[in-house]
């Protein structure tokens, strides 16, 4: 790796550049570093505390290799709930994959031991995951950019990616990393619902990638929400699975526990107000809450409420593609995008490789993480090594960066359109082809303004971006949505409430001034069946 600096912008070369320093950044920065690439990690936060993970207790989709048929019977059951979107080939991969990672964490992670003094590798508390993680990458002499957000890719002429532009929030200036090969592991966007851990998730790797030119899939998989106290970000739901649900006259809400509460819930949240308490919650769990989500009861003591005892007003923050399952298309075993020195991993890309048309929720997730991580990585390291030099290749980032000509935009405006029309439960939960058609003319009307005029600088830079990218990743969400004419797993359209067997296939889309959608023909699908 080389240093030098010019102005105030600080220069970089590495074989691979890292975007984002979660679980999957963390997970791919180790796997390239272990291949013997020279490696940087660009993080908006403090890599080792930010991101979705850090708050969060992760288990992890953890099944032993033996006997065979465990793993075979739970891919089969994936496969069930999982409307024929997912591949059987990925799930073994990822199962296969996390089984052998995890165990890698001895030396950074006290894992905990269960009842038989077996150690328990398949839950993991975030806070300490992630530390450990920073940990793992720091003794492998990975060099982290700490607050440092990238805002635009860099691109050869071939067309392939070969570095990455941002700003450094603490020491001022900007920085560049020209690189063989980038990994984007910068998760998904909640679109800022106030969902725990995820103000950091704005979308930014999604249209860093489109303006590459990669497209994305399973965008219409946006619409998964998460129950918690109203006027706190507090979304941890396993303790809602033993939830009682009332209506404002402390009428019992007829809310069947389980994943799907969220139209009945919703439904009844657009009448009034909703209560609930965890009176069912068994001791037993009540006494391992504290251990496996500490964070939890925390507003419940802050506010003198006990939830086992007492009603509680809850509302519902969308998740957006957190646990929604779109993200940047794959088309290649090493998580490659289509477009070439550019790779994906974790929420950054789709998972509906693996979790299908349903929220791939925490263990799955946790295990794509994992596993996407290092394969990017792996993938970035080989095309890396490929690549002659280090050219410095053209900044490609166009909107809130190169207007046509600037002219004052109201980005908090602009971000309340986006809510509105990506959070809204009558727009989002219940969906329509109607409401679908009027959301994307609505984001396009506002995009042509905000690409052609909106022009970040200064402090600014960064949430301008950040605005263009959900923005984007929005209008991709409502033109997926419209194009899957049916309801499949989360996507589910009140004007079409059938499963149409002719759209078991994922849905691509991408674009820019213009957004397209079109069927995805390809090679893994086949390869799968």
């Amino acid at each position: 790796m080389s240093v030098s600096s010019s102005a105030d912008t600080l220069h970089l070369e590495a074989d691979v550049l890292i975007i984002g320093g979660g679980l999957a950044g963390t997970w791919a920065a180790a796997a390239a570093r272990r291949a013997g690439a020279a490696v940087i990690l660009a993080d908006k936060g403090y890599c080792g505390t930010s991101g979705v993970t850090a708050t969060a207790g992760p288990g992890h989709w953890w099944i032993p290799p033996d006997p065979p048929e465990l793993r075979e019977n739970a891919i089969r059951n994936r496969q069930k709930t999982g409307f024929g979107i997912n591949d059987p080939t990925w799930m073994a991969r990822v199962l296969a994959k996390t089984w052998e990672s995890l165990p890698t964490l001895h030396g950074f992670y006290d894992f905990s031991k269960d009842e038989t003094g077996a150690t328990r590798y398949r839950e993991l508390r975030g806070p300490e995951y992630m530390r450990a993680l920073r940990k793992m990458i720091d003794s492998l002499g990975v060099t982290v950019l700490d607050h440092c957000p990238a805002l635009e890719l860099l691109q050869r002429p071939d067309g392939s990616v070969s570095g990455a532009r941002g700003i450094r929030r603490q020491k001022g200036g900007a920085w560049q990393v020209n690189a063989g090969a980038v990994v984007l592991a910068t998760g998904g966007t909640s679109f800022l619902s106030h969902l725990l851990g995820s103000h950091t998730n704005t979308g930014d790797g999604y249209l860093m990638a489109a303006e590459a030119g990669a497209e994305l899939s399973g965008m219409e998989f946006t619409n998964y929400y998460t129950v918690a106290l109203a006027g706190s970000n507090m979304t941890r739901s396993m303790s809602y699975a033993f939830a009682t649900y009332y209506d404002e006259d402390g009428n019992r809400l007829p809310i069947p526990p389980g994943p799907d509460i969220i139209r009945p819930l919703a439904a009844a949240m657009l009448k009034g107000k909703v209560f609930c308490d965890l009176s069912r919650t068994p001791e037993d769990i009540r006494a391992k809450v504290p251990i496996i989500s500490p964070n939890f009861m925390l507003p419940f003591r802050r506010w003198g409420i006990d939830p086992y005892r007492d009603k509680f007003e809850v509302t519902m923050h969308g998740e957006g593609t957190v646990r929604g399952i779109g993200g940047l298309r794959i088309v290649s075993e090493e998580c490659g995008t289509s477009v070439p020195g550019l790779y994906a991993a974790g929420d950054a890309a789709t998972r509906e490789l693996v979790a299908g048309a349903i929220s791939g929720g925490g263990n799955v997730n946790s295990a794509w993480a994992v596993s996407s991580g290092q394969w990017a990585a792996e993938g970035a390291t080989r095309f890396a090594a490929r690549q002659r030099g280090r050219d410095a290749g053209r900044p490609i980032g166009q909107a809130g960066l190169r207007p046509v000509s600037q002219h004052a935009v109201d980005l908090r405006a602009t971000l309340s359109v986006v809510q509105n029309e990506m959070l809204s439960y009558d727009k989002n939960i219940f969906r329509t082809g109607e409401k679908l058609k009027r959301s994307g003319e609505m984001l396009d009307d506002i995009w042509n303004i905000f690409q052609a005029h909106a022009l970040g600088s200064g402090a600014d830079v960064l949430r301008t971006r950040e605005t263009a990218a959900m923005l984007a990743t929005a209008r991709w969400s409502a033109a997926s949505a419209l194009a899957r004419d049916e309801s499949r797993g989360m996507h589910q359209r009140d004007d079409r409430p059938q499963t149409d067997a002719r759209l078991e296939h994922r849905i691509l889309v991408g674009g820019l001034g213009k957004v397209w959608t079109s069927r995805d023909r390809g090679k893994l699908l086949e390869l799968a069946s």
